[in-house]
């Protein structure tokens, strides 16, 4: 009868240690999720205020040694495009890397009798870990090449 409740006791301590490793995984890959989010929307809400030279922190570091933060700052805050506000919709993440969804509510002045139009668009953004950190990495575009190849 002792030897069924040593294994019994064995069995349960042992479940329990499994229990407890899968909720610490679980926890961090919950805290991720938050600060993804949190970092995602703030990024957004830079653009949208015409701030993004403070924008400019969020992106990947390998993206930020291609473009100065006054060239990054210049190229958002000129565009002819005004965003209004952004709202997260979801995500989806790997160790390393997160898939997020957005919903940018943004204005366009179309001239004449249009004038601003409002519109809302989804935006799928790519986020990396690099150093023990979650940086924006923005799509790169390559330059249009000629019918030789040439750019």
């Amino acid at each position: 009868m002792n030897n069924k409740k040593v294994y019994l006791s064995k069995f349960v301590l042992a479940a329990a240690a499994l229990a407890l490793a899968g909720c610490a995984g679980m926890v961090k890959k919950d805290e991720n999720a938050s600060v993804i989010k949190e970092k995602a929307v703030q990024r957004w809400d830079y653009l949208v205020a015409k701030k993004a030279d403070k924008a400019y922190d969020f992106l990947a570091p390998g993206y930020r040694k291609t473009i100065t933060r006054e060239q990054y700052a210049h190229n958002m805050n000129g565009r002819g495009t005004h965003w209004n506000k952004v709202r997260y919709t979801s995500q989806e993440c790997s160790a390393d890397v997160c898939t997020v969804r957005l919903m940018v509510d943004y204005s366009i002045n179309l001239g004449g009798l249009a004038g601003d139009t409002k519109s809302m668009a989804p935006v799928v953004e790519t986020w990396i870990k690099a150093d023990g950190a979650w940086y924006y990495l923005p799509q790169m575009t390559s330059p249009k090449l000629d019918k030789q190849g040439e750019p």
